[in-house]
C-alpha cells in the first residue's frame, strides 16, 4: 500500500468534474467535444485505479490520450518556399479573410440583385480572366492533375494524345502522368526520345484520332546536355489543339524565374488550353486552373466529369482574393532581399546569444520547391545550430521545421513571417542545453 497512512490511493483519483474544469482539458473540450474528452478522462482514471498511474498523473494522461490538433500550423524555416509536405503556398491575409467570410452562407451561386441563380464562383473566374486576358475563357477544378484529367477526358477519350517521351513525368507519391492520362480512356502516342524530340516526331504521329498534342513542362527535374524540345509556338503549327501543362501556376512572366512558363505567354504562343496549379507560384489555394479557347473551355465546363471535380466555396473565395491581390507570402518569400534576410537572422542570433544560446549565421541556398523552377537557387542566410535541435524544434509548439546539412540544423527565415521571429527564438531557447 502507498499513500498517507496506508490509505487506498484510488480514493485520491481526481473527480471527473474537477478534471473537466482543468483549463487544458476545458480547452480540449472546445476542440474535440465533451464526449471525447470525457472518455479520455475516464480511461485515465481507470488506469489510476488499477495502479498504472499515480493520481497526480491522471490529468496529463488524459491530455496525452487526445489526438494532436490537426492540421498544426508550422513555421517553415526549411528555405523551401513551396514545401509540398507543408501544404505548398501559404495563403495571403486577403485570402484568409475571404475564406472566413465564405465559411458561412455566401452568394457563391446566387445573384443578390436579381435573386436568381448565378454562375458559380464568378468572382474567382472573373479575376482569373482579368489577370490573363489572352484566355478566351477560364475554368477551375480541384487540383492541377484534375485539370489535365478533365482536358484528356473531354478532348481525347477514345482518341489519342501525342506527347514527348521526355515529358512523361512522375508527379509525386508514385503517380505517373501516363497512368493518369490513360485512366481517362485516351491512348498515348509517345514520340521522340528521353532527351531529344523534334517537330517532325510530333507531325509523324498526328492522325485522325489525335485529340490534342500535350506539352508538359518538366517542373520537378532537369535534363541537360545533348537535348532538344519543341516549343509551343512550333507545336501550334501542326493543325491540332495544343494543351500545355505549365504546372507551377505563373500567370505572367517573372524575371526571377526566366525559364518557368507562364499562362499568358503560353497562350500567346498558340496553346489552345493551359493547365496549371493554384497552390504553387500563384500562391493561392489548391486548385486546377484551365485557361484557353472559349469553345474548348466550354466543352470542359459542360462535361459530366467537371461536376465531380468542382471546387468548394472556400477555394473559390481564396482564389479570387489571391488573383485580385497577388502580393502573397509566396511572392514575398521568392523575392526576399538576401541582405535584409541576413540582417534579420543576425538580430535573431544576437538575441539568442544574450540569452546564453550560441548560434551562427551562415550563407544558404533556398529553393522554390513544390515542383517549380528546378535548379533555381535563391541566395539566402540561415541560423546554424547543432543538429540535436532539429527534433525538439520539429515536435515543439509551435513546430519549427529547418533542414539538416552536414550535421548542422539550418533555420532559414525566408518563409517565416517577420512577426514570428520571437516564436522561433522562444522555441530555440526551450531546447535543453548540453548540460
Amino acid at each position: 500500500m502507498t499513500g498517507d497512512g496506508g490509505a487506498d490511493p484510488r480514493r485520491r483519483v481526481p473527480r471527473t468534474d474537477a478534471l473537466l474544469a482543468d483549463p487544458a482539458l476545458a480547452a480540449a473540450t472546445g476542440t474535440f467535444g465533451r464526449d471525447r474528452v470525457m472518455a479520455a478522462v475516464r480511461r485515465a482514471q481507470e488506469r489510476a485505479r488499477r495502479g498504472e498511474l499515480s493520481p497526480d498523473e491522471v490529468r496529463d494522461a488524459a491530455l496525452a490520450a487526445l489526438p494532436a490538433a490537426a492540421p498544426r500550423a508550422v513555421l517553415n524555416a526549411t528555405g523551401v518556399v513551396l514545401h509540398t509536405n507543408l501544404g505548398r503556398a501559404a495563403l495571403s491575409p486577403a485570402a484568409l479573410a475571404a475564406v472566413i467570410a465564405a465559411a458561412g452562407h455566401t452568394d457563391v451561386e446566387l445573384d443578390l440583385r436579381t435573386g436568381r441563380r448565378a454562375r458559380r464562383g464568378r468572382d474567382a473566374l472573373d479575376a482569373l480572366a482579368a489577370a490573363v486576358p489572352d484566355a478566351g475563357a477560364v475554368h477551375v477544378v480541384n487540383n492541377g492533375a484534375a485539370a489535365l484529367v478533365l482536358a484528356a477526358t473531354a478532348l481525347a477519350a477514345g482518341g489519342e494524345i501525342v506527347v514527348s517521351r521526355g515529358e512523361l513525368v512522375e508527379i509525386g507519391d508514385g503517380f505517373r502522368l501516363p497512368d493518369l492520362l490513360e485512366s481517362t480512356g485516351a491512348r498515348l502516342r509517345e514520340v521522340g526520345t528521353t532527351n531529344r524530340t523534334t517537330l517532325a516526331d510530333y507531325a509523324a504521329a498526328i492522325g485522325p484520332r489525335t485529340g490534342f498534342v500535350l506539352k508538359v513542362h518538366p517542373s520537378n527535374f532537369q535534363v541537360t546536355g545533348f537535348t532538344s524540345a519543341v516549343p509551343v509556338r512550333a507545336l501550334a503549327t501542326l493543325g491540332v489543339p495544343v494543351v500545355a501543362d505549365i504546372g507551377s501556376g505563373l500567370l505572367a512572366p517573372d524575371p526571377l524565374l526566366p525559364d518557368e512558363p507562364d499562362a499568358a505567354s503560353t497562350l500567346r504562343a498558340g496553346a489552345a488550353l493551359v493547365t496549371a496549379s493554384g497552390d504553387k507560384l500563384l500562391g493561392g489555394p489548391q486548385a486546377g486552373l484551365l485557361l484557353g479557347a472559349a469553345d474548348l473551355v466550354e466543352r470542359l465546363r459542360r462535361h459530366p466529369l467537371a461536376r465531380a471535380l468542382r471546387v468548394d466555396k472556400l477555394t473559390l473565395a481564396a482564389l479570387a482574393a489571391t488573383v485580385g491581390d497577388p502580393d502573397t507570402p509566396t511572392r514575398a518569400a521568392l523575392h526576399a532581399d538576401a541582405g535584409a534576410l541576413r540582417e534579420r537572422t543576425e538580430r535573431l542570433r544576437d538575441r539568442l546569444a544574450a540569452d546564453g544560446c550560441k548560434a551562427e549565421v551562415v550563407p544558404a541556398a533556398a529553393v522554390v520547391g513544390g515542383g517549380g523552377a528546378p535548379g533555381v537557387e535563391l541566395d539566402s542566410w540561415a541560423l546554424s545550430l547543432p543538429e540535436r535541435y532539429a527534433e525538439p524544434l520539429r515536435t515543439g509548439d509551435p513546430p519549427v521545421l529547418g533542414r539538416v546539412v552536414r550535421g548542422r540544423l539550418l533555420l532559414d527565415l525566408r518563409c517565416v513571417p517577420a512577426d514570428a521571429d520571437d516564436a522561433v527564438r522562444a522555441a530555440v531557447l526551450r531546447v535543453p542545453g548540453d548540460g
